[in-house]
């Protein structure tokens, strides 16, 4: 009778933590995964989609973006503003000319007018004597600050000053950029950054031989330096203090509201690299990074001291124009959502300090997002094509900023490396290829050559330009995205400087839910309701577990 009793207890809880586990089952599991799974066990059923699925994108209409916005104030124009001749972009969007035209001046060589339109304070690229007497100035003053786009705010639940780098994507970032008069956003009824604020860190070029002063002015709440990577430049500077911009040899770094400049008369021309040397794993990945350039010495050799954004370069050095009929400024990067998102939760400096320096591993993280010249496809068709022409030759500056290689390939052309970190090659190193690795912090200076005789070019079209590393070409791991470029003909442009193209809808890129990703079950999420009710069923299901445990192991005892 014992025995019996045990038998009769032991199947009772069992049945009824049975039945309790069948009742906290979620409902939607009977219709999707339950009757799929019963179909396994008791015969395999035809395949078919849960009724929650769906198998296509919901996109919304009214989200989708425009591919080509109109150029209304007319950047797109060849110009000539302040005897500066600024090169017309074939391409969708432009940067600012008179910009361009301050740069090459210099901003204290400019008209007020040019001055107010450029967006620039009078001391941002200030342009001196001409020490050699050959037409030139060779006295540059840089000043630099840091900015933080897509930041967190105690007054919204959207980042501020915005910066998008893909529909919809707008990562927290760190750069530097040019001093501005006014504010950091469009207007007063906008959070959209203003069109020079934004990544990468703007390119800088000067002349060899030129005296060159860079002022950091941290206009930041984390403190920072700059070091200039492969550009000649002293350890000490004038006053005996360090220049290399690097705190654990150097110098201390510059504090918020600080500044420090930084002197250097740079010997050898070449393509070279900046970037912040503060906790480097984090600093420089935020974004605080650009591509520097020594340019060779020329006659009455005006340069354009920056170029925002990368991309075209629209007022190129006499050393460029005696070889090269274009220029592409082409800067690689890639981001960890894990380290961006950070300097969203708080605008507390403290709190953002040590979440980004001492809670982010970076030996644990993965990149989600890759760019060229600070934007994710499809953004990169709208700025940085590599318009061309046959029978030219077009050259391209390339850096990788990022924290892993990338395999650099040209669909439909091989391209030739003529220098390697600033360093010309000679005519027998030089190597014709269409794929080029290109590792961390490492430059390469191509030779597009449109030549169409099957080597140098296959002929005119819409070739794509991009990392051939799978990750490379997808935004958070949905293609198409990353850094895709493309180097394009100009009869394959429209008047807008939009491709023609004969593939895919591309509407469907430029909507935010394209890259959205699924929330597994059909969109709903696990609430804290639906959470308990999970916890419950594995406890029941635990008690089933045990209570059939018990009774088997009592009927079959002794026997």
């Amino acid at each position: 009778m014992k025995k019996t009793g045990k038998l009769a207890v032991s199947a009772a809880v069992a049945a009824s933590a049975i039945i309790i586990s069948i009742m906290l089952i979620p409902p939607q599991w009977y219709s999707d995964n339950l009757r799929m799974r019963l179909g396994e066990w008791f015969g395999a059923p035809e395949y078919r989609l849960p009724e929650s699925a769906s198998t296509t994108l919901e996109l919304n209409p009214d989200e989708t973006e425009e591919a080509c916005p109109e150029d209304l104030a007319g950047w797109r124009n060849e110009a000539v503003i302040e005897q500066v001749t600024i090169a017309a972009v074939p391409g969708c969007k432009a940067d600012n000319p008179y910009a361009v035209a301050a740069f090459v001046r210099g901003t204290n060589n400019v008209s007020e007018q040019t001055l107010m339109r450029s967006g620039l304070t009078p001391d941002a690229v200030v342009k001196g004597r001409d020490l050699d007497g050959d037409g030139d100035p060779d006295e540059i003053h840089i000043r630099l600050e840091v900015v933080e786009l897509n930041g967190g705010s105690p007054e919204s639940g959207e980042p501020v000053v915005q910066y998008s780098i893909a529909p919809g994507v707008t990562p927290g970032l760190w750069v530097f950029a040019p001093k501005m008069l006014g504010m950091a956003t469009e207007n007063f009824e906008s959070n959209r950054a203003r069109e020079m604020l934004r990544s990468p860190s703007p390119t800088i070029r000067v002349e060899e031989g030129d005296r060159v002063f860079i002022t950091l002015e941290n206009s930041h709440y984390m403190p920072h330096t700059m070091h200039f990577h492969g550009v000649d430049h002293p350890f000490l500077d004038g006053n005996g203090e360090g220049n290399d911009g690097v705190p654990i040899t150097s110098e201390m770094p510059v504090q918020p509201g600080q500044a420090r400049t930084y002197e250097m008369q740079p010997r050898q021309p070449g393509t070279m690299f900046y970037h912040c040397h503060v906790q480097v794993q984090v600093h420089v990945l935020m974004g605080l990074q650009g591509m520097f350039v020594v340019e060779e010495n020329r006659p009455n050799n005006w340069l354009q001291t920056m170029n925002i954004g990368a991309g075209q370069v629209r007022a190129s050095s006499r050393a460029v124009r005696e070889e090269y009929d274009s220029e592409h400024d082409l800067h690689y990067t890639n981001l960890y959502s894990e380290l961006n998102s950070r300097v969203q939760q708080s605008n507390d400096a403290e709190a953002i300090t040590h979440s980004v320096n001492r809670l982010f591993n970076i030996t644990e993280a993965s990149s989600d997002y890759f760019l060229l010249n600070g934007r994710s496809f499809p953004y990169t068709f709208q700025e940085s094509l590599v318009v061309v022409r046959p029978d030219q030759r077009s050259k391209l500056r390339v850096v990788n900023g990022g924290s892993t290689g990338i395999a650099l390939h040209t669909h439909g052309h091989k391209v030739t490396a003529t220098h390697f970190d600033g360093v010309e090659l000679n005519s027998a190193s030089r190597i014709i290829r269409d794929v080029f690795w290109i590792a961390s912090a490492q430059r390469v200076d191509l030779e597009l050559d449109t030549r169409n005789d099957g080597l140098h070019s296959y002929g005119s079209g819409v070739w794509l330009l991009h990392d051939h590393q799978e990750q490379g070409v997808t935004n958070d791991g949905i293609g198409p995205g990353g850094n895709v470029g493309a180097i394009v003909y100009e009869e394959f442009l429209d008047e807008s400087g939009w491709p023609t193209m004969y593939g895919e809808d591309w509407s469907q890129f430029f909507n935010p839910g394209y890259y959205r990703r699924p929330v597994p079950g059909g969109g709903e999420v696990i609430s804290s309701g639906m959470l308990l009710r999970l916890i419950a069923l594995g406890m029941a299901l635990g008690v089933a577990a045990a209570s059939l445990t018990t009774l088997f192991r009592v009927a079959f005892k002794n026997r």
